[in-house]
């Protein structure tokens, strides 16, 4: 997939688009994909970065990185993605400013969208707009009950299985491998530390199942409270890996919320435990 920055990056190519911020790449996304490809014409996403909302300066958590949101929208068949920044300049063009500055330089010609889109400012501009100025309007067929407002939900509640159902994968935290306390290895359980892009959405604290680098993965996420930590932490163990990622890019999937983290009476009563979410990661079935 090519990807630009600015429109003057891609060629004026008859295109079928889509606009949107695209966070989690989910199943109503996909929706709107599938529509874009059975135009036939090249099918192009415009997105923005940051997200709209974190730009007019709202807290706003993640389902994907920048860089993970775009390969996903590769893998559904996305040819060209123009990625456009959202400040206040672009929050404050009308409509007919947003199309004369980003789609028509690009070739757009069908423009696909779900019923309620709206866009432009004051949210001023919407399907019926789009056809005044010109463009051939496709709505994308509603998927229900899917947005990322309800997958964030989900995960904040742990329910990483329904989550997995909207997203038609399961969630994901990526990351690259940072230096740790290395505690893990002396326990017998290595485990890698997780940095994640700071606005990423990280599920509650908890032992979790997971899957990574092609290996079943428990996952801790939280303080270890029973060495009296107080930084947040994303832990994997990578079952049966056997190999240095310190500083390398990881992507860890979550399957299943196995139990709370919490401190033990010994080590050897938390090692016991440890052995037993293993055991329960190898068991764990991928959600999606």
């Amino acid at each position: 997939m090519n990807v630009a920055r600015t429109p003057a990056e891609l060629e004026p190519f008859p295109r079928a688009v889509a606009i949107g911020s695209f966070d989690g790449v989910h199943r109503g996304h996909e929706a709107v994909v599938d529509t874009l490809l059975d135009t036939g014409l090249v099918a192009t996403v415009v997105t923005f970065e940051p997200h709209p909302r974190a730009a007019l300066g709202n807290r706003v958590e993640l389902l994907t990185t920048p860089d993970r949101k775009l390969e996903l929208l590769a893998e559904l068949g996305v040819e060209d993605t123009l990625v456009v920044r959202f400040d206040l300049e672009l929050a404050r063009l009308v409509p007919g400013e947003f199309v004369r500055r980003v789609l028509e330089p690009i070739g757009a010609e069908v423009v696909v969208a779900g019923e309620n889109f709206r866009f432009g400012r004051g949210r001023s501009g919407d399907l019926q707009v789009l056809r005044t100025l010109g463009f051939d309007v496709r709505v994308a067929r509603e998927v229900t009950g899917v947005s990322s407002t309800r997958i964030r939900e989900l995960l904040a509640a742990r329910e990483l299985e329904e989550a997995a159902r909207l997203l038609g994968r399961p969630y994901e935290l990526d990351g690259t491998v940072v230096a740790g306390d290395q505690r893990g290895g002396t326990l017998g359980y290595p485990t890698a530390n997780l940095g994640v892009h700071p606005d990423l959405l990280v599920p509650p604290y908890g032992i979790y199942a997971g899957f990574a680098r092609g290996h079943r993965a428990a996952l801790s996420i939280g303080v270890n409270p029973h060495y009296g930590g107080h930084e947040r932490r994303i832990e994997p163990h990578l079952l049966d890996f056997d190999g240095d990622l310190y500083g390398q890019r990881l992507v860890v999937e979550l399957w299943r919320y196995l139990r709370e983290e919490r401190a033990f009476e010994s080590e050897q009563a938390l090692v016991d435990q440890i052995a037993r979410d293993v055991e329960e990661t190898r068991t764990a079935e991928r959600p999606g």
